[in-house]
């Protein structure tokens, strides 16, 4: 078996939102934070859609372990320009309270055609994600592992969730980033695809449209990424915790090396119709972990506890052979004590109970999430 295993490498990414230290509001990153960055991590590190995020991806790891060495050294290098301007690096999708619409894109090639082409729409991209990177050399095994890894999707967004607040209003969703990513076009949970060849014909047909240039403007949840040869997972909110962030690449790692053993033994994941698994993807962005996911199976709706339990047991195997079952079993804590968004609002909530306004709660939530994101670092 092992000699056909593809390396099942994992590269993270990550998008930051820059705040000022004095007001917590959002600001733009001065040329001269992303000019030293970029001397320090060369291209690890690039501007994003808006002038006021940045983003880093790691190199290429073999596991979690090697990912933490080089996702610190990243996060601290970020944040320690910005203090040179009296920056500070929070790792939310949302900010708490800031306006979209005071924002401004990158003048870039790539944002500036992004901005004509997705008009109104784009504008409102005041969003960060976690992407995840699995190595896997053959094309057609990539599409076959992507329609069935695509059932977990929503159990790994539940983990992740971080963007409860959006223009200083609580929206009562765990992860608010995806509704405003959805209104972006060719984004959501992938279709079912038969080969790789189906998906670059599909892609070849909008290329030859003039609609798109290239394969990076699919974004899907889950798909064959672009630049590598990779299986990308994008559903993830990012997240203030380094360790957060490990303990999902973990899981994406490890599920996808389950379902290759399946494979390989003409086994494989039950597929189910999106129309059901979106149904989960939304309850996971509604309420996180805290009201479960439906089990197809049972036929019901189960705690989000018992899927977690008969997950770790699922890939146990795959855990051990990546050395990466402490970050695993960390999903536990994260159910425990809650969600990134879980976390946010309880700094809300103690900043009112201790006298300050909603505008004082709000900059308590950022102050929360500066602290967060230098915990482990």
């Amino acid at each position: 078996m092992a000699e056909n295993s593809p390396d099942f490498t994992i590269g993270i990414e990550e998008e930051y939102l820059l705040v000022d230290r004095d007001s917590l509001a959002l600001a733009n990153a001065p040329e001269a934070l992303m000019v030293a960055c970029q001397e320090e991590l060369q291209d690890q590190v690039s501007p994003e859609f808006l002038t006021c995020q940045i983003e880093i991806g790691t190199r290429v790891c073999r596991n979690v372990a090697e990912a933490r060495e080089d996702l610190k050294r990243l996060r601290s290098s970020v944040a320690r320009h910005a203090a040179a301007h009296n920056l500070a690096p929070i790792a939310a999708s949302c900010h708490p309270f800031s306006d979209w619409r005071n924002q401004t894109h990158t003048d870039k090639e790539r944002y500036n055609h992004l901005q004509h082409d997705l008009a109104g729409v784009v504008r409102r991209m005041l969003i960060c994600g976690m992407h995840v990177h699995v190595g896997i050399e053959q094309p057609d095994r990539r599409i076959d592992l992507m329609n069935q890894l695509s059932y977990f999707l929503p159990h790994i967004l539940a983990l992740s969730c971080s963007s409860p607040f959006w223009q200083g209003q609580d929206t009562g969703l765990s992860c608010y980033r995806l509704t405003v990513f959805d209104n972006l076009p060719r984004t959501g949970l992938p279709p079912r695809m038969e080969s790789f060849g189906s998906f670059e014909r599909s892609v070849q047909a909008l290329v030859d449209l003039g609609v798109i240039e290239d394969a990076s403007k699919i974004w899907w949840d889950l798909r064959p990424s672009s630049r590598f040869p990779t299986i990308e997972s994008r559903i993830c909110d990012v997240q203030p915790r380094l360790e957060h962030t490990l303990t999902l690449a973990a899981l994406t790692q490890a599920l996808t090396r389950m379902l290759w053993r399946l494979a390989v033994k003409n086994q494989r994941w039950r597929i189910y119709d999106s129309f059901l698994v979106a149904e989960n993807r939304w309850r996971a962005q509604r309420y996180g972990p805290r009201e479960g996911l439906i089990d197809f199976g049972l036929g019901e709706i189960t705690p989000f506890g018992d899927l977690l339990e008969e997950l770790i047991a699922l890939i146990q195997e795959d855990a051990a052979f990546f050395e990466s079952m402490s970050e695993i079993e960390n999903a536990r804590e994260i159910l425990r004590h809650g969600t990134s968004a879980d976390r946010q609002r309880q700094a809300y909530a103690r900043a009112r109970e201790a006298g300050q306004d909603d505008a004082g709660a709000l900059q308590s939530v950022v102050r929360h999430l500066i602290e967060e994101y230098h915990a482990d670092l």
